[in-house]
């Protein structure tokens, strides 16, 4: 590959971590407010309003889209979804083993390791239909069944079908699913369905700046912006960002420690 194949390749990657970035930063907000209200029991009813909802799924679209975007760069794609899959289950682990009431099952890392790994021989059928087709198909299917963890199928709000109830009776491995247990608690949770669907469509998303060599072009004219940096390491700061700033929140005494 030529010196402009790699710049390219180079400046490709640089705004799009540039966006991981961005969204990243959202996440450490949102979480460090999340952390004052939930732990810190600061009175903020805004946080538990729509307007704070729309802000915490905007964090979650973007990461996962990108990740569904980005999942084609790269050959190693077995030991990336096996990596953040073992991330997700690190972070379980702990906040099991420390933060019990806060604990983590079934988050965003564990998802999207899922997803990778699942992209792997899903990708030989997904392959052979057509981007357009499936970027509709895969977000209208996101759409439809985004409210399974409640327990129907249907539009936002709007419930078309309702879910047999027995559905959700079988413990954590229907509720991986998306069929969750009444009894079922996390911080944080991604289950299988509806996100796959989301990370679905920004595979074909892919597709389709590919087809149309977007990547490139954007590359073209896309400026050095400040937060790539912040995407390249996305993995490592989603793991440590948690436990530094509830470290900060301690010691400036906004969060008290039991006894």
């Amino acid at each position: 590959m030529d010196e402009k194949g790699q710049s390219r390749i180079s400046r490709r990657y640089d705004y799009l971590d540039a966006l991981r970035g961005l969204a990243l930063i959202s996440m450490i907000l949102y979480h460090g407010v999340w952390d004052l209200v939930y732990i810190g029991n600061v009175d903020w009813k805004w946080f538990r309003s729509d307007a704070a909802f729309i802000w915490q799924q905007s964090i979650c679209w973007t990461f996962v889209l990108l990740s569904g975007f980005c999942w084609m760069f790269g050959r190693r794609r077995l030991k990336r979804g096996l990596i953040v899959l073992g991330a997700g289950l690190l972070t379980s682990l702990v906040t099991w083993s420390f933060t019990y009431n806060e604990r983590v099952t079934f988050g965003i890392l564990t998802f999207l390791g899922t997803a990778m790994l699942v992209m792997i021989p899903l990708e030989k059928v997904l392959g052979k239909i057509p981007a357009k087709a499936g970027c509709v198909l895969g977000f209208a299917l996101f759409l439809i069944t985004r409210g399974i963890n409640d327990e129907y199928l249907g539009f936002g709000p709007a419930e078309i079908i309702r879910l047999p109830h027995g559905w959700y009776q079988k413990g954590l491995f229907m509720t991986f699913f998306g069929f969750t247990d009444e009894a079922f608690y996390s911080a944080d949770y991604f289950s299988v369905f509806p996100w796959i669907f989301l990370f679905v469509t920004g595979y074909f998303l892919y597709r389709i700046a590919r087809d149309r060599n977007l990547l490139d072009k954007i590359a073209d004219v896309a400026p050095r912006l400040p937060f790539s940096a912040l995407g390249r390491h996305s993995l490592l700061i989603y793991l440590l960002h948690q436990p530094v700033m509830y470290l900060a929140l301690v010691l400036l005494g906004v969060i008290k420690t039991p006894g």
